[in-house]
């Protein structure tokens, strides 16, 4: 069993990445700042737009399969390196072979967005039960969200057509959405939700989720590319230049139990407060460096934490979920699964 490694995350502007022996040292300003053993990584993502890395780290990189991602300060995906494409061609070309016949990708697609929408449901029913005796209408409001969500799980199942699985995503995602005000149990003056709004968030709970939703990009990037399959060939999303659409399909199948969960925690908890986020002139509103430091050591203690993977059986960490899943996907292309197993949360 593929074993969790972390994730080094440099926030620092002006920051230097090099190679040293067998470690990637950060410099800045001609002082060492970090030194991390290369073999303790599965990936490398910096935040910033003054941060460089030397060739003889990205050939190191390469070599160990480290994913190493450039983004923006407000992290927006800029680039990656990456050695070699690994895996059989054999393997590629069935997913691309997939991919272009309608049917198959159509059964692929319905068993993410089913992983999906069963996901969420999960999420408000657990709320729900947590919140049923201190608020009961709360608890009432989430609860018939979780049926209605249920009732779209067997709509998915009836899909025609790619365009008709994404409507019936579409309707899913409004009745969650709807319930993110339910969620929150202390709500703090200027801490609001509504409706999702990205590129850029206007509020600071939208903030929080980008942040998120960009983590968890990487490692379903990485995870796809890890295991030999091409992260740019989806089944529900469309191909686009630039797009990895296989990722944002496996990451349909963590953003309610992993990016929306923490986020709803952070805010909870009070460990994000208003006073942690800066209202830019364009109506952006984004994490303060502290606020994103603490948001980035919190989503790795949280790939930390253990998970039973329901279709292996098997105790796993929610980190390695994307590459558990992108190895699951590998096996259905060979032909050694009947169906492609989507994770989901029990």
């Amino acid at each position: 069993m593929r074993q969790h490694l972390n994730t080094l995350f440099i926030t620092l502007e002006g920051a230097y990445l090099r190679k040293n022996g067998q470690a990637i040292e950060v410099r800045h300003d001609g002082a060492t700042k970090l030194r991390v053993p290369l073999h303790n990584l599965d990936g490398v993502v910096t935040f910033g737009w003054d941060i460089t890395a030397t060739a003889a780290l990205m050939h190191a990189c390469a070599e160990n399969n480290i994913t190493l991602s450039f983004h923006s300060p407000h992290g927006k995906f800029l680039s990656s390196t990456r050695g070699p494409i690994s895996g059989n061609v054999l393997l590629r070309r069935e997913q691309y072979r997939q991919a272009d016949l309608p049917s198959a990708a159509l059964a692929i697609a319905k068993n993410i967005v089913a992983a999906k929408i069963a996901n969420s449901r999960t999420v408000l029913m657990r709320a729900a039960r947590d919140y049923g005796e201190q608020h009961p209408e709360k608890g009432y409001e989430l609860q018939k969200a979780a049926d209605y969500l249920k009732h779209r799980i067997r709509m998915v199942a009836g899909a025609t057509s790619v365009e008709s699985l994404l409507g019936f995503e579409g309707e899913a995602a409004t009745i969650y959405f709807a319930q993110f005000s339910h969620l929150f149990t202390k709500v703090e003056e200027g801490i609001t939700f509504n409706g999702r709004t990205k590129r850029p968030p206007t509020d600071p709970f939208n903030a929080v989720l980008s942040l998120l939703y960009v983590l968890s990009m990487h490692d379903c990037r990485s995870a796809c590319e890890s295991c030999g399959i091409d992260p740019q060939c989806g089944f529900l999303h469309q191909d686009r230049p630039g797009r990895y659409s296989l990722a944002l399909d496996l990451q349909e199948e963590f953003r309610a139990i992993m990016a929306d969960r923490l986020a709803f925690s952070l805010i909870n908890r009070k460990q994000l407060t208003k006073t942690d986020f800066d209202h830019l002139e364009n109506g952006a509103v984004v994490l303060k460096d502290a606020a994103r430091k603490l948001v980035l050591g919190t989503w790795q203690e949280r790939k930390q934490e253990t998970i039973l993977h329901p279709f292996l059986d098997e105790k796993t960490t929610f980190g390695l979920l994307p590459f558990l899943q992108a190895k699951l996907m590998a096996r259905y292309l060979r032909g050694d699964l009947d169906a492609y197993p989507a994770f989901i949360w029990k």
